[in-house]
């Protein structure tokens, strides 16, 4: 079994790659374990910025490391940099915990969140070393399962997985490797593990009749779990932590696949909710929490909740959002409670302006009303909203662009706004109303795009739209069957990667294999055929064929209620719709009361800290970042600053460029309250990533009246190893006169001082200023 330590066997050449952040781990909050007897890896097919902003990876991740005997590491796609980096010198794709070589684990594990990653699969399969193709795997490789809202329709990919996880992880999946732990303890191989999984009534594999959708039924029930770690180190999307307040959807929208693949609706109880937002803040360090949903406005009770969370964290600079807010739902008095720390953005999930086809989709967002919100939104110091909507809906008409851009102009005429428009084609996807219907062809798409641009743009509005071959590639993908995998397979030996990335997607190279096979491509995108049926979703096939004639007709059907109002066939027994009932949180115990800033004095912190192995490799802003994040896991009260996005009174004296090691950098922050050197020290230490370490400090009282002088005011310049003292404007030159590697070590950050000039100590420096 092979552990990679990238800094060491990779040295420079991480210097050679964008953000090599994304290659070295070293996060707070690593769970995984070198020594275990089954050993795991999971991984989000796509680049570390969107894999460490998966909610599944987190949650798969800290579950699985929770089980005695079994280590689950975490990887990401390489970027082609890297990539080539890889094969050049030979190292295989390892884990960013332990370094464990992914060829090497007993599970590989990926969890699909969109069809644009499938080709990042197979190139993650190959830089890992292991055969492509299923029938070429031998005993020595892992096994590779796949799983997420993506496999509901697994056939593309069957000749690349091994067995697919059909539904929700919680808490089969994790029943289903404590199994195969049992087994490996018994001493069994590849053959005995794959034949446990393969009988597993929610695992599909090639060959088998079927496999059915799982449902999580103790969602809303269960002890909080937050899934916190590991905190990345580097910004990430979406660089917050995330309590799913709720699992699927009461709405029934006949065209959203998730919507359908989650049920039943299950609300987590407001008291789980805080406990976990608690965790996250305190265990994770952040400071923006999203609460989750795919319709977070039908949460019950929202607003006592909102109000809650805001008296328990606000006083720490905590934030709220609420993504996924329908119209029908909106509550503004709920969005300026959200507000309340930093202010977010009005979004319109319209999808169609007409009415009439709005009935068709399950949806009512009525002109009126939003114009209501929009004005109201307006007086309480909103100036915009952005709007989602599509093209090709089945219930679409020729005239839908014209329609869309009539809409914006009216509602803006009205409330004086201007608008951040975004527009997709719809993509029909399997276990949905719409999963027979026909997808609009390119040309067609291109040239309403092209007119909703042409006309809104002008106006003023901002009009992002998709590119129409994306969803073509999408469509082929979702509702392909085997042959599919041919496509895929062909596409990624000629280059294709990262699909879903404007910069990295080559379109060209797509083009020319989806020409070698028109016949195809005509046939999956008319939908007349219907591989997914080896998967039982659970909803049944009559209720889908009775919501596609109710969608002719224009016929609303009511939301997921108890007792159900409309059986569709997922609910049965423990199955079944749930609602939180808790009206008014319990307080959260064990959070300290946040002291009022001091208005005689200053108390201020300079310290050093060491940046070594991973964390050389961490940019300037990802330091700052790091620090606050740290501050509020050590329980350090730090002075923020103010207005729209508070940010902690951090300073570093002198931003130090990647790849060099450092032993003293000098920084200061400003604590509500003073504190004790040694005990911000111990503090700090236990709570900061990889590579950082706090290696001394001093305490400063700044009187009131007193100017605060920054710590960059009065730099000298730095002591570079072995002994070569560098003026700052001289470091740059320096540093560039040096081999390009890794081995360049910055010894100390000096402060000029005020009457010589010369260097010294910046602690010495500090006291005699404030003497």
């Amino acid at each position: 079994m092979r552990f990679i330590d990238p800094v060491q066997e990779l040295g420079k050449l991480l210097l050679t790659v964008e953000k090599p952040a994304r290659y070295v781990g070293g996060e707070y909050g690593r769970l995984a374990k070198q020594k275990a007897l089954l050993h795991t890896a999971i991984v989000f097919p796509d680049l570390y910025e969107i894999a460490l902003s998966n909610q599944a990876l987190k949650i798969l991740y800290n579950r699985l490391n929770r089980l005695p005997d079994v280590s689950c590491d975490r990887a990401c796609a390489p970027a082609p940099d890297f990539e080539a980096v890889l094969k050049k010198t030979g190292i295989p794709l390892y884990g960013l915990d332990t370094g464990i070589a992914l060829c090497d684990l007993d599970l590989l594990l990926f969890t699909i969140g969109y069809e644009l990653g499938i080709t990042n699969i197979l190139c993650i399969l190959d830089c890992a070393g292991i055969p492509l193709h299923t029938a070429d795997r031998q005993a020595q490789h892992p096994l590779v399962i796949a799983g997420g809202p993506c496999v509901s329709n697994p056939l593309p990919l069957s000749r690349f997985i091994d067995a697919f996880w059909i539904g929700e992880a919680e808490d089969a999946f994790f029943d289903l490797v404590q199994k195969l732990l049992i087994l490996r303890r018994q001493g069994a191989q590849r053959t005995d593990l794959f034949a446990c999984i393969a009988a597993h009534p929610s695992v599909w594999v090639a060959g088998k009749e079927t496999a059915r959708r799982t449902v999580d039924i103790h969602f809303d029930s269960r002890e909080p779990s937050a899934a916190v770690f590991p905190v990345p180190n580097m910004k990430v999307v979406q660089h917050h932590g995330a309590v799913e307040i709720m699992r699927g959807c009461p709405n029934g929208c006949r065209f959203c696949h998730a919507g359908i693949w989650y049920r039943p609706m299950r609300q987590k109880s407001a008291d789980t909710i805080k406990e976990e937002v608690g965790a996250f803040v305190r265990s994770g360090g952040y400071r923006e929490i999203s609460l989750s949903s795919l319709s977070s406005g039908d949460y019950a009770h929202l607003g006592a909740l909102v109000d809650e969370l805001n008296r328990q964290f606000s006083p720490y600079h905590v934030s709220f959002q609420l993504p996924s807010l329908r119209v029908s739902s909106f509550s503004l008095p709920v969005l300026e409670k959200i507000a309340t720390v930093r202010r977010s953005g009005l979004s319109f999930a319209i999808e169609t302006p007409d009415q009439k086809d709005q009935f068709a989709l399950n949806k009512e967002v009525s002109r009126d009303s939003i114009i209501a919100i929009l004005q109201e939104a307006r007086k309480n110091g909103w100036h915009g909203a952005k709007f989602y909507f599509m093209i090709g809906l089945p219930v679409g008409t020729e005239d839908e662009a014209v329609k869309i851009v009539d809409f914006i102009h009216a509602i803006a005429r009205i409330t004086r706004m201007h608008f951040t428009i975004n527009v997709g084609t719809f993509v029909p996807k399997p276990h949905t109303p719409y999963e027979h219907a026909v997808q609009l062809d390119e040309e067609s798409a291109r040239n309403k795009l092209v007119y909703i641009r042409s006309q809104l743009r002008p106006a003023g509005h901002k009009v992002s739209v998709q590119d129409p071959f994306f969803s073509m590639l999408e469509g082929i993908i979702s509702r392909g069957d085997q042959r599919i995998g041919e496509l895929i397979e062909e596409a990624y030996r000629a280059g294709c990667r990262l699909d879903a990335w404007t910069e990295h997607c080559r379109i060209d190279i797509w083009r020319s294999v989806l020409n070698h096979y028109p016949a195809l491509v005509k046939e999956v995108l008319s939908g007349k055929n219907e591989p997914w049926r080896c998967i039982e979703s659970g909803t049944s096939l009559e209720y889908l064929a009775h919501e596609c004639s109710k969608s002719a007709a224009g016929t609303v059907t009511p939301l997921c209620a108890t007792p159900c109002p409309h059986y569709c066939g997922v609910c049965s027994g423990e199955r079944a719709v749930s609602v939180n009932t808790v009206t008014q949180p319990a307080p959260l115990p064990g959070t300290a009361h946040v002291q009022p800033v001091s208005q005689s004095a200053t108390n201020r912190l300079v310290f050093s800290f060491s940046k070594t192995g991973p964390a050389i490799f961490h940019s300037h802003l990802s330091i700052m970042e790091i620090f606050a994040a740290a501050f509020i896991r050590a329980g350090l009260e730090v002075v923020y600053s103010k207005g729209f996005n508070p940010l902690p009174r951090l300073e570093i004296a002198a931003p130090l460029a990647i790849g060099i090691t450092a032993q003293a950098e000098i920084a200061s922050v400003d604590t509500v309250a003073a504190v004790g050197v040694s005990d911000f020290i111990m503090r700090l230490n236990q709570v900061l990533p990889q590579g950082i370490a706090v290696r001394d400090a001093i305490t400063i009282s700044i009187p009131f009246n007193v100017k605060k002088h920054s710590l960059a005011a009065y730099l000298w310049g730095f002591t570079y190893a072995p002994d070569r003292l560098v003026p700052a404007r001289e470091e740059k030159a320096y540093r560039l006169a040096q081999d390009k590697d890794i081995k360049l070590e910055r010894l100390a950050v000096l402060a000029r001082s005020s009457d010589t000039g010369k260097p010294r100590s910046y602690f010495e420096f500090y006291r005699e200023l404030y003497a």
